[in-house]
This record gives structure tokens, C-alpha cells and sequence, in this order.
């Protein structure tokens, strides 16, 4: 009886020793942002991996090792590609996706009936979120970087400089990231008649599906600047929502659209495929700059997908 009652003792010693590590590991992830918001259990380490979800008690020394490891991994690639700090991991995306509406003095005629158009997205989540336009600078370093980091990004493509290398952005698809509509030729928009506006986001449209497998359900429209004939046209190509921005990131800089020159929970952040043609610096570096603006004021980056 005496061993017995050794054995029971000395299983529920490891058992709240276990507990216990948990409750660390678990503490750190609601830190770097890996708790969901909505209540959720379930915790989502990094994009492109399924959200771990505390188990039963027997399991709890799996995944306890599961949170230690994911953890290490993001230390591991944030010193390999020289960043300030860890970033911190999304949590989980909500259940209910927040309703999207158009941003008050960014309406149209017509507005209530045409695609959304918007800066921030609606939640009370420390996120932002990450999109790269156009498709100039093709660096195989920033495939490498995002994917090593697991930092998610939104990318809206422009046909006259995508066609340099369909492949490259091919490679990026397959990694996760989803292309989106930004024209075929990158005009300025109300500057084209309806059926001129229309030929340049259709066409888009069409090139992505030929190539990419999808037509696109969002679109950006060049320099963020749109008429009532732009939606119009969008909504009959199949777009559904249009994603501006409300800062800007640089190798160098960042550029903020509000008056507070801030980040606030849901703000979309632009940036371009660029290099040291037109920055002072490469695309990783703006990666870093960003990474570091946003990881400093307890911010992580999340896929905007799965917002929408």
C-alpha cells in the first residue's frame, strides 16, 4: 500500500510539473500575442501552421514541447535574419469576421451598393496587416525571409511588371500569400473612362486566373485613387472589397496617414516590391524596419485573409 501511494504521489508531482510549464509557456504565448481575442482556445504560433489547442491532460507534456518549439523556432529565424526582436505570433483570426464598411469621407455615389473601401479592419486585436504592391523588384531573399519568419503578407499585382517573371510570384503563391488585383497597367484610374477602368481591372483579373489558378476577390487601385466608375467596374469584374492603407513602410521610414502618426489594432500597412533603385535599402530591410515598428509597440503582423 505504502508503494502504491509512493507511485500516485510521485505521478502527480510530474503532472503539476508539467501543469506548470504549460501555464509558462501558455503566459508567454498570450504575451507575444498567440491567445486568441475571442476566447478561443486555440493558439495559432505562426501563418501556415494549424493553431495548437491545449489537449487533455495526458497530453499536456506534447504540448507543452509543441509551444517551447514554436517559440524557438521564431527566435531561431528572427536572429538569422538580423531583427531587432521576435516578432510576436498572431493570435488565432475571430470566428465572426467583422463587418466591413467604407471609411467615412472615402464614399462614393452609389457607395451603400458598391464593394467597401477601407484603411483599417475592424477589431480589437493588437494586429496589423501587411500588403506589397505593384512587382518591380523581385528578390528572392524576401520569399526566403517571410516564409523562414512566418510573417504573412497580402499582395496586389500589376500585369506590366508581374510579366517579367510570372514564376516569381508563382513561388509566392505557393507559400501561402494571395494575389490580388492592383491593373493591368497601373494608370490612374478616374483619368479612364468607365469601360477604360473596366478593361484594366477585368484584364487583371483574367491574367491572375490564367496564371495563378483564381480570380482575385480584392483590389487596390493605383495610388489609392478611385472614382464611383472604378467600384462600379470592380463589382462587375467580381472584386469585393478594396483595401487602401493608413501607413506606409520604407527601407527606411514609416508613414502613417493619421493625424497621431500611429499604429492602432486592424491598420493596414503598404508597402512596394522595391529595391535599392528607388530605396535606400532592400527589401529585407524594409522587412526589418517594419518588423521592429510593429514588434515595439506589442504589435503582430496577421493575415489579412482571414479577416474578411
Amino acid at each position: 500500500m505504502q508503494l502504491v501511494r509512493q507511485k500516485e504521489e510521485s505521478a502527480a508531482r510530474r503532472m503539476n510539473q508539467t501543469r506548470a510549464v504549460v501555464a509558462v509557456l501558455t503566459a508567454a504565448a498570450i504575451a507575444s500575442g498567440c491567445a486568441s481575442g475571442d476566447g478561443s482556445d486555440a493558439v495559432r504560433p505562426a501563418h501556415g501552421q494549424q493553431p495548437l489547442k491545449a489537449p487533455p491532460a495526458r497530453a499536456l507534456d506534447s504540448y507543452a514541447q509543441q509551444l517551447g518549439a514554436a517559440q524557438a523556432a521564431r527566435v531561431a529565424a528572427a536572429k538569422r535574419w538580423r531583427l531587432a526582436k521576435t516578432p510576436l505570433a498572431a493570435p488565432a483570426p475571430p470566428r465572426t469576421k467583422p463587418r466591413l464598411t467604407t471609411r467615412k469621407g472615402f464614399e462614393v455615389k452609389g457607395q451603400a451598393k458598391l464593394p467597401p473601401v477601407f484603411t483599417t479592419i475592424p477589431t480589437r486585436q493588437k494586429v496589423v496587416f501587411l500588403t506589397i504592391d505593384d512587382g518591380a523588384e523581385k528578390d528572392p531573399a524576401l520569399l526566403r525571409m517571410m516564409s523562414d519568419l512566418k510573417i504573412p503578407y497580402t499582395a496586389f499585382l500589376s500585369d506590366y511588371l508581374v510579366k517579367e517573371d510570372y514564376a516569381y510570384f508563382k513561388k509566392m503563391q505557393s507559400r501561402g500569400v494571395t494575389l490580388n488585383n492592383h491593373t493591368l497597367n497601373h494608370r490612374y484610374m478616374p483619368g479612364l473612362s468607365y469601360e477604360g477602368q473596366r478593361r484594366e481591372i477585368c484584364g487583371m483579373q483574367d491574367t491572375i486566373e490564367k496564371h495563378y489558378g483564381k480570380r482575385p476577390e480584392l483590389f487596390r487601385p493605383p495610388y489609392g485613387n478611385y472614382n464611383e466608375d472604378t467600384l462600379r467596374a470592380a463589382k462587375s469584374c467580381g472584386i469585393k472589397a478594396v483595401p487602401l492603407w493608413n501607413s506606409e513602410v520604407f527601407a527606411d521610414r514609416m508613414e502613417y496617414r493619421e493625424w497621431d502618426r500611429d499604429l492602432h489594432p486592424g491598420d493596414i500597412i503598404l508597402t512596394h516590391f522595391r529595391g535599392r533603385e528607388d530605396w535606400k535599402g532592400t527589401m529585407p530591410d524594409m522587412v526589418r524596419r517594419l518588423m521592429k515598428t510593429v514588434t515595439d509597440k506589442g504589435y503582430a503582423v496577421a493575415r489579412l485573409e482571414d479577416y474578411l
